[in-house]
């Protein structure tokens, strides 16, 4: 029986309020693990709140109170018998999604992009070398044939503007197999971390290989500023996509091999799977941007489109996707998580 309901509430409104500010964090953060203080408080303040709305349902008035309550009680009771099930419409929000979780899951998942950068790097420093000691080395390190001619040759065609009209009438198409060539390589990155990670490791080592031999090439024959203003406007973007897919991959074995997790293996999938999704849908959206750019602007060299344009463009784009994965929904996280 409540002898004075002004002080009811006033004593009890803390608590629900308490009660409300986690249950907002855990719809914000839908894949966000609660410490077991934490749950065992939400489960107090979610049982003592249910205990306010019987206590308040005998008295007619505070119709406002007693509707905020219910709300709060009804969102406890999903969140506590309902699971995470129930916040996956809120994690896949376009805006929150791009804002928020993509960022959030990079980060989270750094030291894996840190091992697929670094395999990347010991890759192209391995085909750099091969092609700086023997020139021949490219016809076997070069899977691309336009790539294994002198590279001062084509610099020289490619000014001179007899492929300008190359692509007249179909870069859509052409972007169009950019995309999809370039998404099925990501994915096929990603999906090797099946092999406990092994066939991830390989395809990034030789992805830096093929990089690492036509960057030396290009620098050797003095054709370094061409080199950066073909590569870099797509480059800038493509590249870590890859590496983002890589992360994927080495976060799929590290949920297959289960290392410091106390954890079975069906549960490590499952918590790791809402991850890879995230980071192989970021890196074909990357992709897309990528073959925009490389159809478009990549394929045009001066006098048509003068290289520091170029390489502005590709700096200013690398300054973006640094700023959007390091710092992008920071203050949101943060404000989350207080």
């Amino acid at each position: 029986m409540i002898v004075n309901l002004d002080q009811f509430i006033e004593a009890e409104r803390p608590k629900w309020e308490r009660l409300d500010k986690i249950l907002n964090r855990l719809a914000n953060d839908p894949w966000r693990k609660l410490p077991l203080e934490e749950v065992r408080e939400m489960e107090h303040l979610y049982q003592r709140a249910s205990a306010d709305l019987a206590r308040l349902a005998t008295f007619s008035a505070e119709p406002e109170t007693r509707a905020y309550l219910e709300n709060l009680v009804a969102r406890g009771y999903a969140e506590i018998h309902g699971g995470a099930g129930g916040r996956s419409v809120a994690h896949w929000r376009p805006g929150k999604w791009f804002s928020v979780t993509l960022p959030g899951v990079f980060r989270k998942r750094i030291r894996a992009f840190w091992f697929a950068l670094a395999l990347m790097l010991g890759g192209a420093v391995f085909g750099g070398f091969a092609v700086a000691l023997d020139p021949e080395a490219k016809q076997v390190l070069m899977p691309f044939s336009h790539l294994l001619g002198d590279p001062a040759e084509r610099v020289a065609k490619e000014e001179a503007g007899a492929d300008y009209n190359r692509l007249d009438g179909s870069k859509g198409t052409f972007a169009g197999y950019l995309m999809t060539h370039n998404i099925r390589v990501t994915l096929l990155v990603m999906a090797l971390g099946m092999t406990w990670g092994a066939g991830t490791l390989v395809l990034l080592f030789y992805n830096g290989v093929i990089l690492g031999a036509v960057v030396a090439d290009y620098v050797l024959a003095g054709q370094t500023t061409f080199l950066f203003g073909w590569l870099l406007p797509h480059g800038m973007i493509e590249i870590p996509a890859i590496l983002v897919g890589g992360q994927a991959g080495f976060v799929l074995a590290g949920a297959l091999i289960g290392r410091g997790q106390n954890k079975g293996l069906a549960m490590r999938l499952r918590a790791a799977a809402p991850d890879v999704v995230t980071l192989c849908a970021g890196a074909a959206l990357m992709l897309v941007w990528a073959g925009v750019v490389e159809a478009f602007i990549s394929q045009y060299h001066a006098p048509v489109l003068p290289y520091w344009i170029k390489i502005a463009f590709g700096v200013i784009e690398g300054a973006v996707l640094l700023w959007y994965f390091g710092f992008c929904g920071r203050k949101r996280e943060g404000d989350e998580n207080q």
